[in-house]
């Protein structure tokens, strides 16, 4: 996607051919920082503390982090115990899962002295698939938008909620949920982003509202809470949000919130769609609530926050009460029955096992 007219990857093999660059996203939005991966440590920090984040980029991440770790020993006892230390980084997101079993299984396979080159073509792979999919995406959201174009007046914009980072930052590319919003905008078709700030990490008004703004996208920040009252008022068309992991049975885990907005959109008539590659979908899950693994965050992410000073400098204050205890739970699951749609990169789903199974028999046969 475009920075100032500059296209970028969020992620790439350095010109060095031994090393990854990543764009530090713990620096948004007050300063656009490349960082040097050079070891599989280094990859497993970055997805640790969320210089890379989004469930696409993290998968992406991980499949370079097992490359460098095969180029410092490509070993069978390696292969394992860096597949092993780079899923213990996040929980909930289940491309992490995904890209770490593709490497596993593939990598066995390949004798040790020509390893360290497959793991790098199958992370390259990893990188173009996931753009691919997501471009794919963005076809079939537009459409969605465009429907709602067709029932506005001349130049009206068509009003689109969005919740935590589901951009390009999150993907290797395009983004998911924001896929549809770009090539609409790319398209000439009016639209306007509602862009949640997504306490506590920030991620829409610190990642969203950055990369919409690069791109020229209209957009307006606001706080977690308005999402009901704007739709109440008619000011919001469609729901888009991402997702770090979707069962067979259509639930959504997204960011911490998410289920909230649903609830509102369900009461207010807004649709509510999701859009995901499928390897975030989940096949061996159906209970969403039950099963799936929410990741409890350190309390300081709520506790404090970091901003930028009039004077320029960036701080970290505390803003809660001393003594209190704080919790800080990263993700919701929303129900199937409140998930208008799936958008997936073979088009828009009904959000129930059938109609995921139709469109992904090969992904049910493995996980049978």
């Amino acid at each position: 996607m475009n920075v100032d007219g500059k296209k970028y990857r969020t992620i790439w093999l350095a010109a060095d051919g031994a090393s990854v660059e990543i764009i530090d996203q713990t620096k948004f939005p007050y300063a656009f920082e490349i960082v040097k991966l050079h070891t599989m440590e280094d990859a497993a920090h970055a997805i640790r503390v969320m210089q890379v984040r989004g469930a696409p980029l993290i998968g992406a991440t991980a499949a370079y982090g097992v490359a460098l770790a095969m180029r410092a020993d490509p070993s069978d006892d390696a292969l394992h115990a860096a597949c092993f230390a780079l899923l213990e980084t996040r929980p909930t997101a289940v491309n992490l899962h995904w890209a770490l079993d593709r490497a596993r299984k593939t990598l066995i396979q390949v004798a040790p002295e020509i390893r360290t080159e497959a793991a790098f073509t199958l992370a390259n792979d990893i990188c173009d698939e996931d753009i691919a999919i997501n471009m794919a995406i963005g076809m079939h959201g537009m459409e969605l938008i465009a429907a709602i174009a067709r029932t506005k007046r001349e130049g009206e914009p068509v009003n689109i909620l969005t919740h935590c980072n589901a951009g390009w930052l999150a993907t290797v590319d395009w983004g998911t949920a924001t896929a549809p919003v770009y090539m609409s905008h790319d398209s000439d078709i009016p639209v306007h982003v509602w862009v949640d700030e997504t306490r506590p990490r920030n991620q829409g008004a610190f990642l969203t509202a950055w990369e919409l703004g690069h791109h020229g996208v209209p957009h307006t920040v606001i706080v977690d809470n308005a999402g009901g009252h704007l739709m109440q008022h008619g000011e919001v068309d469609i729901v888009i949000t991402g997702t770090d992991r979707t069962t067979a049975t259509g639930d959504v885990c997204n960011k911490i919130g998410t289920y909230l907005k649903a609830l509102a959109a369900k009461d207010n008539n807004v649709p509510f769609f999701v859009a995901l590659p499928s390897p975030t979908i989940d096949f061996s899950l159906s209970d969403g609530v039950r099963e799936i693994p929410i990741e409890e965050r350190g309390g300081n992410e709520v506790s404090q926050i970091t901003g930028r000073t009039e004077g320029g400098s960036i701080e970290t204050i505390n803003i809660v009460a001393d003594g209190s205890a704080v919790g800080n739970p990263a993700f919701d699951v929303t129900p199937a029955r409140l998930v208008t749609g799936l958008i997936t990169e073979r088009g828009v789903l009904d959000a129930n096992r059938q109609s995921i199974a139709n469109a992904f028999p090969e992904r049910v046969k493995v996980s049978a």
